[in-house]
């Protein structure tokens, strides 16, 4: 019999192959019984929470980060769920299972507390929808104190921006640069690049109105060494807020870009080959436990996720050296 438990563990410890026949050659038994496990199975984003919630540090000055990551599939044939979609890692369209992740931070630990899978020929949701519903979840059923939220241009929607205003909480993301913004009624609505970025604009920001968000926001232009800029807005209108307390803020976000590298690094997490949708959602959230389970782990030992994988193969590594079972060929 194979236990979420079992699977979990065959997911940390394999060095490579992360298939179904695998576990099952190395367990001696069926590939059915593997096979059956994941599809017979229902391991929901709910257990997630249920792992992270004792480890999280909830707090009001910890922050909220939602991102979506594409579980590249670009091989697969006939995998339900996949479908062709833009991915950030690739920059450009490829097929693969799109999943919208909410990860909390407390500015330097970090842990998903919910995710949804984005399919929307089943369920008929957006990844918006996924953002407004994981959103409020956290808040009123979790019981999550954030009081800042974090995500990207792609969510900055007049809708997002309302609800997130409307839950009392303080937001930051970036525009697009084609987005227009309002600094007066008399000037109305200019192009982002139109604004007049004096020194004290480029030091405090400037507040600015948005086309349909009911409430005043404040706009950063933040220059990169290498020129890109980045248009930065947020509902905090402090006059004490300045460009590089914003951005210090934002750069939280970047936290969950190391979570889905690690997540599709470390777990196999892309690996799965199963045809159905209920497998692929499983294998996904046992993946989400591999993280917890290397991440307490990391902590624990004060190491990165990679060298505790790592480390789970240096004992081989160690004794092959020793004493090679299969040595270099002399020749004759």
């Amino acid at each position: 019999m194979i236990t979420k438990q079992r699977y979990v563990e065959y997911l940390i410890c394999t060095p490579i192959n992360y298939t179904c026949f695998n576990l099952a050659e190395h367990l001696d038994v069926s590939h059915d019984v593997v096979s059956n496990f994941l599809k017979q199975s229902r391991i929901t984003a709910r257990q997630v929470w249920e792992l992270v919630k004792g480890l999280i540090n909830n707090t009001e000055d910890s922050f909220l980060i939602i991102d979506d990551s594409v579980q590249d599939k670009r091989y697969s044939k006939s995998i339900e769920l996949v479908k062709t979609q833009y991915s950030g890692a690739v920059g450009g369209l490829v097929r693969g299972i799109g999943v919208v992740n909410l990860v909390h931070s407390d500015g330097q630990e970090h842990y998903p507390v919910d995710y949804r899978i984005y399919h929307n020929a089943a369920d008929g949701k957006t990844k918006t929808d996924h953002f407004k519903d994981m959103l409020v979840n956290a808040i009123a059923d979790k019981g999550l104190k954030a009081k800042t939220v974090l995500f990207d241009s792609w969510y900055a929607s007049w809708e997002n921006l309302k609800l997130v205003h409307t839950l009392k909480r303080t937001f930051y993301t970036t525009l697009k640069s084609n987005r227009m913004v309002s600094l007066s009624k008399e000037e109305g609505y200019v192009h982002l690049d139109a604004i007049e970025w004096t020194p004290e604009r480029l030091q405090a920001g400037v507040v600015v109105k948005l086309k349909k968000v009911p409430f005043k926001v404040k706009l950063f232009k933040l220059v990169a060494p290498d020129g890109d800029i980045d248009w930065l807005i947020t509902n905090e209108l402090d006059d004490n807020l300045t460009t590089q307390v914003a951005q210090d803020a934002n750069d939280v976000r970047w936290q969950v870009e190391e979570f889905h590298r690690e997540l599709k690094q470390l777990t196999g997490s892309e690996k799965c080959q199963c045809r159905k949708a209920r497998s692929q959602r499983n294998h996904i959230a046992c993946c989400y436990h591999v993280w917890i389970s290397l991440k307490v782990k990391a902590n624990t030992l004060k190491k990165s996720l990679y060298q505790v994988r790592a480390d789970l193969f240096s004992d081989y590594l160690r004794a092959e050296l020793r004493d090679p079972r299969i040595k270099a060929y002399s020749g004759g």
